[in-house]
């Protein structure tokens, strides 16, 4: 990862489930929780969607905007919403841009096979824009512990 902690944030431009197009510009001012997952619906990335989810209250309390990004279409994310009831907006990076840009789409290895994919990772972001903390160890049950710690 080419990222770290101190540096300002990538420009970022991604449409939501709704396709509203984002710019993390914008946010400027706010905290932001910046969650980069695989796909939306598979076990791990939705014990943590949840798991921010469930402790959305708390996260807001602290000022904190959280996004997620993944691969998955607008489509996608809207069923995944609807399904599990999330209240924060997720952003289609389809083309592997926005991923690219934080160094987080690259070559994996499962049961013997290379490919390439998403590593999970969280990024907190200050009110000017600036990474603040680089979560690349993310425990999907108790991720907002992680991040409000």
């Amino acid at each position: 990862m080419h990222l770290q902690v101190g540096n300002p944030v990538p420009e970022v431009k991604a449409k939501n489930q709704d396709g509203v197009e984002i710019d993390l510009s914008d946010y400027k001012g706010q905290k932001i929780v910046l969650f980069f997952y695989p796909q939306d619906g598979s076990p791990t990335c939705t014990a943590t969607a949840c798991n921010l989810r469930d402790n959305y209250e708390a996260l807001l309390a602290k000022g904190y905007k959280v996004l997620g990004i993944s691969p998955d279409d607008e489509a996608k994310h809207q069923k995944f919403i609807k399904k599990y009831n999330l209240p924060f907006d997720l952003l289609s990076d389809p083309d592997h841009i926005v991923l690219e840009k934080f160094g987080l789409w690259t070559e994996k290895k499962m049961w013997g096979h290379v490919h390439m994919g998403v590593l999970r990772t969280t990024f907190i972001i200050d009110e000017n824009g600036i990474i603040e903390e680089i979560i690349t160890k993310v425990k999907s049950k108790t991720h907002a512990e992680q991040v409000l710690k």
